[in-house]
């Protein structure tokens, strides 16, 4: 890169940093702290309604409690609600189940008119690939090390 390039770049760079506004970080961040622990606190409200009403234990509560935040961020996806909600409350909407539904909707919407296969599937599954690979990745090396430290330090864990 010339000299004049990186003159041109530098000069550029702080013309926009001094239009750009400052963030606020620290409302960000309790923004994002309170709605991800209201997520939260919804999901136990419901696991709870599971355990009271359905008779679920509560281990057993837990799936259908994921679906239903899974299928309460798809619908509220779908009618457009969830990108402002996010938008709003940043990255408190990004809990893991309702955001990566979320995502996955979307992507599978933006990507509707090119078909199930290569546009939905081929698509949608563009992100869920690396969210799958770090799991399965990450739950390796977990049971590796509980085998390590069971097998050399005869350490007896629980399975669940």
């Amino acid at each position: 890169m010339s000299t004049v390039n990186k003159q041109q770049q530098t000069s550029y760079q702080q013309v926009a940093s001094a239009h750009t506004p400052p963030r606020p970080v620290v409302k960000n961040t309790v923004r994002a702290f309170l709605v991800g622990g209201a997520v939260c606190m919804i999901g136990q409200a419901i696991q709870v309604l599971f355990i009271r009403y359905g008779h679920f234990s509560q281990t057993d509560a837990g799936n259908p409690t994921v679906a239903v935040l899974i299928l309460l961020s798809v619908i509220f996806t779908a009618l457009g609600v969830y990108d402002k909600f996010a938008q709003w409350a940043g990255a408190g909407s990004a809990v893991p189940v309702t955001g990566f539904a979320n995502t996955m909707a979307s992507a599978a919407m933006e990507h509707r008119s090119e078909g199930f296969v290569a546009g939905i599937g081929a698509n949608m599954f563009k992100l869920a690939g690396p969210v799958v690979v770090y799991g399965v990745v990450s739950a390796f090396f977990v049971a590796l090390i509980r085998y390590l430290l069971a097998t050399t330090m005869h350490i007896q864990m629980p399975l669940g």
